[in-house]
């Protein structure tokens, strides 16, 4: 299965030996009411469009001082996109790179930035690093809680981290360590393919691999509390560049008070606005 080819899209749900680890806290809310009604439909505008390059297979989105930061992902064998990150030139779409993996080794995916240092996870390979935000030099790497790396964000002390099933996990951000997993629920129960993530006003949003909806999910009980539904985007997407992929990356711009999402291999960047 390959997660990020798009010629090959399986669905994934991870098993999670982490979840027996010394120390570590669990937050499952598994009981699901199916008479319960489902999360309701959150309304977005789009206020403004922005090239993007439709070389990069999208695994990450972020604004760091203003500047967006964007991650791509691809592997040696069967992707021809880069794996790498950089920042993002909004006026012409073009990343320059700061950050380049070896593809033989590592598939690039979700960043965040933290205290002025950059955390970047890679897809299969349980490892992750850690870069000077300033400088982009490597600080160190650290061992992935999981069998996989996806999407990544942080709260005001932690951060949070994906896998592709219905687990969120935390992580203290100096020493990596696993600090409690966070199941996310709807009315049916668990919610799967939870992918790239980003923490707007106290919720995690996250997109959902291989649908068009944003969650809207609150992070002191994993309950979906709202859904986006991008489809006109996803659509738009499609009928410009032929091969644009899943919707895949979301950045939240504090002092703008701006949201940017877009899509792997889409050519624009969408900034919208939640009613």
């Amino acid at each position: 299965m390959k997660k990020k080819v798009p010629f090959a899209a399986i669905v994934l749900l991870t098993t999670l030996a982490a979840c027996n680890e010394s120390g570590t806290n669990t937050t499952d809310n598994t009981s699901g009411n199916s008479a319960a009604p489902p999360p309701p439909t959150i309304q977005y505008a789009v206020v403004n469009k922005f090239p993007h390059d439709t070389s990069y297979f999208t695994e990450g989105l972020e604004f760091y001082k203003g500047q967006l930061l964007e991650s791509s992902g691809g592997n040696a064998d069967e992707s021809p996109y880069p794996s790498e990150f950089g920042i993002a030139d909004l006026k012409t779409g073009k990343v320059a790179t700061k950050v380049q993996l070896d593809k033989t080794k590592y598939f690039g995916e979700g960043i965040t930035v933290f205290n002025d240092k950059i955390y970047q996870l890679t897809w299969t390979s349980q490892v992750g690093f850690v870069y000077d935000a300033n400088t982009f030099k490597k600080i160190k790497e650290f061992k992935i809680p999981a069998k996989e790396g996806w999407g990544l964000t942080h709260d005001s002390a932690n951060l949070i981290m994906s896998d592709g099933s219905s687990n969120l996990y935390y992580l203290t951000p100096d020493s990596l360590k696993l600090l409690n997993i966070l199941r996310v629920t709807d009315n049916s129960g668990p919610v799967p393919n939870i992918n790239e993530l980003e923490y707007i006003n106290g919720y995690i949003y996250a997109n959902q691999w291989e649908t068009p909806y944003i969650l809207k999910i609150d992070p002191a009980t994993g309950k979906i509390v709202g859904r986006l539904n991008l489809e006109n985007l996803q659509k738009e997407a499609s009928s410009l560049r032929p091969g644009a992929d899943v919707l895949n990356g979301i950045a939240f711009d504090s002092a703008g008070n701006k949201i940017l999402v877009t899509g792997k291999r889409w050519p624009y960047i969408y900034e919208i606005k939640m009613q």
